[in-house]
């Protein structure tokens, strides 16, 4: 789903109040786009609707710092109305759009906090995932924000299976798990290529094991073939390239894996005893 002010939704957002705010909702909930924040707004008491509105008429223009600003000196100057629970969800909203994702988390952390129950609930939670979820870096730099994307996008599936949010959760999902496999699959690599060969199985294991849907399962196998030939175990080396063929059979690892076999004068064979073929019993 992606988000703009073009045509019919540019007048949507122009009627004034907050009923046309929440009919925005349902059409921004998966959009990004950039910027951050400054200093609040010098606190001057005006109406609620005065400062709704505002609020409004600049996330209809784009400028999503200011935007955020007036939805959040709703809350300041009346903490009380309806208008100001409304307005929390829409200064996360705002600050996730101009990039300040901590900004955002924290404003929609706090509508949960205050309005379990209410029926924006779920695009609270979503707004938390997304924004840990954009700042996915790559796979050679720290992965914990990674971890705290996947564990955001499980609390949406597992709170809200049924929702529109939890059908792109599990695509997101599978994205990080894909990603989370990569860096798992670089250190182990690096591993293999210092020549320490246990700690580079345990990162390939890790990969077969935990992220069986991963599209890194066919190099994880070959990796392990290869790091069990260089130990001497080639029963297990056997039965990785084994598990490799069988399910990725036209894959360019599993070629290299059946020559790596071939040039000891072996071939592919199941060990019944290996943890290999337990873990390829459950994942495959």
């Amino acid at each position: 789903m992606s988000f703009t002010w073009d045509g019919p939704l540019f007048s949507v957002i122009k009627r004034r109040g907050p009923g046309a705010a929440l009919a925005v909702f349902a059409l921004v909930a998966l959009s990004a786009c950039g910027g951050g924040k400054e200093d609040t707004l010098e606190y001057v008491e005006r109406p609620v609707e005065t400062l709704y509105n505002i609020a409004v008429d600049k996330l209809a223009d784009k400028n999503y710092r200011e935007a955020a600003q007036y939805f959040d000196e709703v809350e300041r100057q009346h903490p009380y109305s309806v208008w100001a629970r409304r307005s929390i969800l829409m200064s996360s909203y705002a600050y996730y759009q101009f990039n300040k994702y901590d900004e955002a988390i924290l404003a929609a952390e706090r509508f949960i906090s205050l309005h379990p129950g209410n029926r924006d609930a779920p695009y609270a939670y979503y707004l938390i995932a997304i924004s840990y979820y954009e700042r996915i870096s790559d796979v050679g730099r720290d992965q914990q924000i990674t971890e705290k994307a996947l564990n955001a996008l499980q609390n949406i599936v597992r709170r809200y299976p049924q929702s529109e949010y939890a059908r792109d959760a599990r695509l997101k999902i599978d994205l990080t798990n894909d990603h989370l496999a990569g860096k798992e699959m670089d250190i182990g690599r690096f591993y293999l290529r210092k020549g320490q060969i246990i700690a580079a199985i345990n990162r390939f294991r890790n990969v077969v094991e935990h992220y069986q849907t991963t599209s890194h399962v066919p190099e994880a196998l070959h990796r392990l073939t290869e790091a069990y030939l260089t130990m001497g175990v080639t029963s297990e080396a056997q039965t990785a390239a084994a598990i490799l063929g069988y399910n990725f059979p036209g894959s360019e690892w599993y070629e290299d894996s059946y020559a790596l076999l071939t040039e000891r004068d072996l071939r592919p064979t199941i060990d019944q005893g290996s943890w290999l073929r337990r873990t390829w019993n459950k994942v495959f």
